[in-house]
This record gives structure tokens, sequence and C-alpha cells, in this order.
């Protein structure tokens, strides 16, 4: 028998000895509160009259912790927490920066008001067949794309909210939400099959897929490395998951299948996702490989713009019309990327969060016109201005947000990539920004002018009334509130402007965030 060793074993050659701050744990509280709040709803899974306080009780603190998360790293800069407590870049990396931590917070401000539209929108039915332990599921997925400093990890987290959408798509088990989920399905598993070669491509290229060490790596390898090639690859794969033109076709062929809650949250975060994970990568990792690449991805912002454009002025269903709205706003997006710099990456990133906002409230907007109009589609719909008033005057800001218009939050960041373009000489960048947006305006004044302005036949008047009693205070609390934040970032855009310039810096210039990462333990 072996006797026992008395050799000490130095740890701190490999592992993280320190013990772990608060700004540490905040990172990483998101995605746990999210996958317990999951859990524990599915212990619960047969008092399905429990369900929606505790997924309110859930989102409400995790809005609370991206709120002190957001202050942390805005006092701070990055803050990196390594997982089982191995150095980098050996270990998985939490690393939060401006753009996750902004993103984040967006993201639990959405999921909170639609869990708020949902106590009357899902029934009994929905909640066995598990709609708040997928939504759950489906925000942590998010929150560990936004927050996760590892490559690779971002992928499992695509996985992680692709399944759980797939969850969620199909809830209620109708024709039409079938065929959605299955073109949904086929266009995002061919898209995370290739963002799963590119990572392996990656991996074999730098032997790390820790993205601080890739960053820093980068430089050594350009000359040597097909980096272009695997940089196309990933701009592919993001491309479908954002839908972008021309692998944008699932996004209209499914997004109007689910109940309007389902819809308003697929639309205010799923595709700001693969935005997000270009941005990450294209600007941060692969900065040379973005701007040899500036011209197509421009071209591609261009037709997503127009597509998107003419696409919602071709609609007559409301949501089938939002779809492609939200087309138009990755073409926004991607003018940025296209750009880069700093003014027209915070540019971009400033119209995401934007769109997180506006997006869900536009299919909030779109459930409760097919409740008091009794109908999706226009030729069906009139007279709600008469019949709620108070729902049209938000209804027409929102409009006037997705259109650009001032004083709303839409009208920043467009104006702001407009200038960005001018100021490079791509006058045409401009030019597609604009007449997009010209049509988009002309889209939902079309809208608004069969649905809210148009008198109701007086054989067919139009109430207002709840169904049940308490039920508009549930359906408009939401709407209203994401409408305040519209309203808000357009009045006083400072700040917000600033912070996603910053972020922009952050992500242009990552001394900070790879500085983060390397200095665990004492590892350089």
């Amino acid at each position: 028998m072996a006797a026992p060793s008395t050799q000490v074993v130095d740890y701190a050659a490999a592992m993280v000895t320190e013990p772990a701050s608060f700004a540490q744990w905040l990172t990483v509280t998101p995605i746990a509160l999210c996958m317990a709040f999951a859990a524990f709803l599915m212990m619960i899974r047969h008092r399905v009259h429990w369900h929606p306080p505790v997924a309110i009780l859930g989102l409400l603190l995790l809005v609370l912790n991206t709120i002190l998360l957001l202050r942390q790293v805005l006092a701070d800069g990055p803050i990196t927490m390594m997982m089982g407590r191995w150095l980098p870049p050996f270990g998985i990396a939490i690393t939060v920066d401006l753009t996750g931590a902004l993103l984040a917070l967006s993201a639990a401000i959405v999921a909170l008001a639609c869990v708020l539209y949902a106590q009357v929108e899902i029934d009994r039915s929905g909640r066995r067949y598990g709609f708040y332990p997928l939504l759950m599921m489906l925000m942590a997925g998010v929150c560990g794309a936004f927050l996760t400093g590892d490559i690779f990890n971002l992928y499992v987290w695509f996985e992680v909210l692709l399944i759980s959408s797939f969850g969620l798509l199909i809830l209620g088990s109708e024709h039409r939400q079938i065929d959605g989920a299955l073109k949904y399905a086929v266009l995002n598993l061919i898209a995370t099959t290739l963002f799963l070669i590119a990572v392996a491509y990656l991996y074999g290229i730098f032997g790390t897929l820790n993205m601080a060490d890739i960053a820093r790596k980068v430089p050594l390898y350009q000359e040597t490395a097909p980096l272009v090639t695997l940089s196309a690859l990933f701009i592919l794969a993001f491309s479908m998951k954002a839908a972008a033109f021309p692998v944008n076709f699932w996004l209209p062929a499914s997004y109007h299948t689910p109940r309007v809650v389902v819809s308003a949250l697929f639309a205010g975060l799923l595709t700001k996702v693969g935005v997000y994970a270009l941005m990450r990568v294209m600007v941060m990792l692969f900065p040379v490989e973005r701007e040899t690449l500036s011209l197509p991805i421009a071209v591609v912002a261009v037709l997503t713009l127009i597509f998107g454009a003419l696409g919602a002025l071709a609609q007559s269903d409301v949501r089938r019309f939002l779809g492609f709205v939200v087309i138009a706003g990755i073409g926004n997006m991607f003018v940025g990327v296209a750009i880069g710099g700093e003014a027209a990456v915070g540019a971009a990133l400033l119209y995401a969060l934007h769109s997180i906002i506006l997006m869900t409230a536009l299919y909030l907007v779109a459930g409760e016109i097919a409740r008091i109009g009794g109908s999706f589609n226009l030729a069906s719909v009139s007279g709600l201005w008469t019949a709620a008033p108070v729902f049209g005057a938000v209804s027409l800001a929102l409009f006037f947000a997705a259109s650009g218009l001032p004083p709303f939050s839409g009208f920043w960041p467009k104006a702001l990539l407009v200038k960005a373009s001018i100021d490079i000489g791509a006058w045409w960048l401009a030019a597609a920004v604009l007449i997009s947006g010209f049509f988009t305006t002309i889209a939902f004044g079309r809208v608004f002018l069969f649905a809210f302005w148009k008198p109701a036949p007086a054989d067919r008047p139009v109430s207002a009334g709840p169904i049940r009693p308490g039920e508009t205070g549930w359906r408009l609390t939401p709407i209203v509130l994401l409408g305040g934040l519209v309203v808000w970032f357009g009045l006083f855009p400072e700040q917000l402007i600033s912070a996603t310039h910053d972020a922009a810096i952050g992500l242009s210039s990552p001394v900070a965030y790879i500085g983060s990462v390397f200095t665990q333990g004492g590892a350089q």
C-alpha cells in the first residue's frame, strides 16, 4: 500500500487562489438566477398558479442584478470571473464589459415586461407545458451569451437559448406553429453548425478559445493563418442568427406563428444576440479582417435594409409586418459593423439597445391590436383610436420611434449612422439608411391609418373592454413602461450615447478587457 504523500502542492501555478470579490460574483449571478428559477419552476410544475409570481420575482432580481453589474462596470471597467478557479486561458472566463452589461440589462427589462404581459396571454395550458421554465432558460442562454468571455462557451449559450426557443415556439401545438418552428429550426441549426465549425477552425489556429487570449494573439498570426476565411465563416453564421439578407427567410416565416408574448421576446432578443456575437468577434477579435471584409458586410447591410423595408410595405398582417421591421433594423446594425470605428460601432450598439426595447413593445402592441380589433389583418381592423385612445397614443409614439423620427429613441442611432457613413465618404450607406427609414415610415403610417384612424363600421363597433376583470392593466402596463423608455431615451439620450460610445471604445481597443482576464491570480 502506498504511503500518504507529504508533498505540498502549489496550486498558485494553475489556479486562482484569491477569493472571488462581490463584483466577480455579480458576473455569474444573472445566469445562475435564471437557471435556478427555471429549475424551481419545474419542481412546482403541478402548481401552475405559482408560476407567474415566481417568474416575476426571478426577473425582478435579474433586473436588479444587471443594474448592479452595470454600475460596477461603469465604475471599475471590465470584470472577470474564472470558472472552476482555473487560471486563464485554461478555464472558462465570464468577462463582463460595458457592451455585455448594457445588453444584459436591456434583456432583463424586456423579459420582465413580457412576463407581466404573459399573466393574461398565457393560459393554464401554456403554463402546464412549460412557458415560464422555458422563458427562464431562454434568459439564461441570452445572459450567458452576453457575459461570457470564451467563444466556445458563447456557442454553448447559443444552444441553450435555441433549445428553449424551440419549446416556446411550438407552445400550443398548432399547425402553423409547427410549420414555422420547422423553418426556424432548420436554418438556425445550420447556422449553429457553421458557428461550431468556425470555432473548431479557430481553436486549430490559436490553440485557445478565451476571447482575451485570442485578441492578443491575432496580430501574431495575421501573416500566416487564413484569418479572412475564418472571419467570413463567422460572418455567415452570425448573419443567419441575426436574420441578415439573404439568410433571413426563417424570421418572416416563423415569428408570426407563436403566442404574441413569445414573438415579442424573440423579436427583442434573439437576433440581437447574433449581432452582438458579430460585433464581439469582428470588432474586438478580428479588426483587420473586418476592414478587409467591410465592403461585403456593407452590401449585406444595404440589401437587408431595403429588403426589410419593402417587405414591411407589402404586408397586411401586423405580425408579419413587424417581422420585416426587425430585419430592416438588423441592416442598420450591420451598417455600423461595416463602417467600423468607435462612432459607428457605438451607433450600432445604441440601435441594438433601442431595438430590444422597441421591437418587444411593438409586438405587444400587435397583440393588443388583435385583441381590441379582433384580427391581425389590417383589412379587418379599424377604429382603435376611438376605442382605446391611450393605447393609440402610446402606439403612435412607438411607430414614430421605429421610423426614426425625433424626439424618440430611434432618431439618434440612425442620425449617428448617417453621420458615420458620410464621414468616410460612404454616401450610399447613408442613403440606404435614410431610404429604408422613409419606407418604414410609410409602412407604419399605413398601419396607423388602417388600424387606428380609420373609423370602425357602424355595424361593427370596437370595444376596448377587458376580456376578464383586471386584464387590461396587465396588458397595457408593460407597453406603457417600454414606451416610456423609448420616449425617455429619445428626449434625454446623452448618457446612453456616451455609454455606448465608451462600450465601442472597449470593443475596438480591448486593452482593459484583456487586462481584466489576465490579472486573475497574478497571471500575465
